[in-house]
């Protein structure tokens, strides 16, 4: 019995590609899908010489149902598009590859309005570099698709689309991930408390000085090929910065309301760009529930018997509330919203988790609260995507503890450290970026070393001030990321800061232009905004050692075992630990977790002073004194009215 092969559409392209095929195959051509396709049907292509978004659209609508695999080709804006081979019943449909296509472009607004405009009116109605040589090679590429598809071989165009030039017939294959929200192709499940559950399981360290279960050689085999591509990827460019002290890689996470980058910095500009994709790929999941379909909507009232009281994890003021134009509301518990299901260590139990808490995209302009990506992490275990967005909790809650409360934390000594990898650091710091170090022991009550970083100028230019933070168990660590994190922003800002000191000046005479996430950083690269920071600058104290200062930490094979003696402590202190898990399809492919940790009582990192969240919080007011900083706990109105400095 022959193989059939049915081509739907019109022009050129159609023709020279059932040209092309009926010496091999039996094929059935149609003009469109009125007619139907036959069950006898092995192979369907939709073969135009435009782009008509609406008859891709028509295409999964008919061959879904049936379960015939189909493939497209056609030209758009010069250039030729063929691919994806579409299995019906899998994710990865020729919608996802549209829109994985169109957020990689630099004009995504414009190409999203007129692919809607074209599949509202039919399709373009020729392209001018539709050239027969032009189409004569797209039909050479899809025969041979066709060959290894029908051949029983892996098909280039599985998740992947041939781009041609149709000027130079220059091709290249691009990947693409099923995207999965489409409503085409999409299988993700609905939220639930049982999927929730977390069962903490083994995951071994890579080695006994690590906190890390995956090495970054193994994930480096797949982190360019499936998540960074220029025309396909949903992280669609990288930059490597050459100014700062260390390696510095960016790469860019495409969004519809514009570029988000995430950086890596490492020794190694390879090891960044590791690092940038897994920062890219965190900032993705953050964004937006990607992995389960939110089903809850109701009010706190009705749910608070299973739900997270919002007001625990700190709001704004009322006064901020209150301003004009101010982009959020009160909570209402009354007030229907979403809802997703994390997990609550200290209760052992499911608990529902505000949506636009548990992902930190949502909240603008219809929420009751600004929420940042604090306590997202990734990992190649879910222990350790949970164990590091812990730290990162943990990081920012002393950094904003020390500055509303002006803690004279104890200075340290790097040499103290007897670690020559962070000697060589600081040496580097000073004699390439101009910069010395000041290392502050920063730990909270609950034990975990946690190291507020800063760096002084000694050059007349640039930014005066930067500060930074690290948390982790071992303390060495803790103060590597942080020196990592302030030579990412040494030498690279410094034109920026001086075309703008006028305005820094403003904000530093009056607090409520600080609006950015930038201008926390900028403001303090003033000279006259250091007097705001003396009360870590005194140079009386004497430097500390590492020693005296940290306690030593039992070491663990498992880094389970170190989650559970993290989780342990503030079960001691009762303060619960709620996970979201962010995972999504695109993560979990690679065995690569995501979480969001909240730790209601700690403080969250806010940007732009007046989105600062301290009410509800009164533990802000209490652990200065249970650690010796005061002598009895602090009022509201004591508290550190200026911008915090995190950059």
């Amino acid at each position: 019995m022959s193989t059939v092969v049915d081509v739907v559409g019109e022009g050129l392209l159609a023709d020279l590609a059932c040209t092309e095929l009926s010496a091999q195959y039996q094929v059935v051509r149609h003009t469109d899908f009125e007619a139907g396709v036959s069950e006898a049907t092995d192979l369907v292509l939709v073969l135009h010489d435009a782009w008509n978004p609406s008859v891709h659209q028509k295409a999964e609508q008919v061959l879904r149902p049936t379960g015939i695999p189909w493939l497209r080709g056609f030209v758009s804006f010069g250039e030729g598009v063929v691919g994806p081979m579409v299995h019906v019943s899998k994710p990865g449909c020729s919608q996802c590859a549209d829109m994985r296509r169109l957020m990689a472009g630099r004009e995504r607004k414009e190409m999203s309005e007129m692919q809607q405009k074209l599949a509202a009116q039919g399709g373009m109605s020729g392209d001018a570099w539709a050239s027969r040589t032009g189409l004569l090679q797209m039909a050479y590429v899809l025969k041979a698709e066709v060959q290894r598809f029908l051949e029983g071989d892996q098909a280039y165009s599985k998740e992947r689309v041939c781009l041609i030039n149709l000027k130079t017939l220059k091709s290249s294959w691009h990947s693409f991930l099923p995207d999965p929200l489409c409503p085409v192709c999409s299988q993700i499940p609905d939220d639930s408390p049982t999927a929730a559950r977390i069962s903490l399981q083994p995951s071994p360290k890579i080695s006994i000085d690590s906190y890390r279960c995956r090495s970054m050689n193994d994930l480096s085999k797949v982190l360019v090929k499936d998540y960074l591509d220029n025309r396909t990827g949903f992280l669609n460019g990288k930059m490597y910065d050459l100014v700062p002290p260390f390696a510095d890689v960016s790469v860019n996470l495409p969004l519809f309301m514009g570029d988000e980058g995430a950086a890596g910095r490492t020794h190694s500009y390879a090891v960044s760009e590791s690092t940038a994709i897994l920062e890219g790929l965190e900032r993705y999941c953050g964004l937006a529930p990607r992995g389960k379909r939110t089903v809850v909507h109701d009010s706190f009232r009705n749910l608070k018997d299973q739900a997270l009281n919002p007001i625990m994890v700190g709001v704004h003021a009322k006064e901020h509330y209150a301003q004009p134009g101010f982009p959020f509301k009160p909570f209402n518990p009354d007030h229907s919203i979403n809802w997703v299901w994390g997990y609550s260590f200290l209760q052992e139990r499911p608990i529902l988790v505000p949506e636009l808490l548990a992902y930190y995209s949502l909240g603008c302009g219809q929420g009751f609260v600004y929420e940042t990506s604090n306590g997202c992490a990734l990992g190649g275990s879910l222990e350790e995507a949970i164990f590091h967005g812990i730290l990162e909790v943990v990081e920012r809650d002393s950094f904003l503890m020390t500055w509303y409360a002006q803690l004279t934390l104890p200075r340290l000594d790097p040499n103290s450290a007897n670690d020559q990898e962070l000697q060589l650091m600081v040496d580097r710091v000073r004699a390439v970026a101009g910069y010395d170090l000041y290392l502050f022991n920063s730990t909270m009550e609950n034990g975990i070393p946690s190291v507020l970083a800063l760096a002084k100028n000694r050059k007349q230019k640039g930014l005066n001030l930067i500060c930074a933070a690290g948390a982790h168990l071992d303390p060495v660590r803790a103060v590597k990321s942080a020196v990592h994190e302030l030579a990412g922003m040494m030498m690279t800002l410094d034109e920026k800061f001086e075309a703008n000191q006028e305005e820094y000046v403003r904000m530093l005479n009056d607090s409520s232009l600080v609006q950015q996430m930038d201008d926390h950083g900028m403001l303090y690269g003033l000279p006259q905004a250091q007097e705001r920071l003396q009360f870590l600058l005194d140079d009386n104290r004497p430097l500390q050692t590492f020693e005296k200062e940290f306690k030593l930490k039992a070491r663990h094979a498992d880094l389970t075992d170190d989650l559970q003696d993290i989780l342990q402590e503030f079960r001691r202190l009762n303060l619960d630990v709620i996970v979201v898990n962010q995972t999504t399809p695109e993560t979990i492919r690679n065995g690569l977790y995501c979480v969001k940790v909240l730790i209601p009582g700690m403080l969250p990192m806010t940007f732009g002073h007046h989105l600062t969240r301290v009410t509800g919080l009164e533990r802000v007011l209490r652990v200065p004194m249970e650690l010796g900083y005061t002598k009895k706990p602090l009022k509201l109105e004591q508290l550190n009215q200026h911008p915090h400095p995190f950059p």
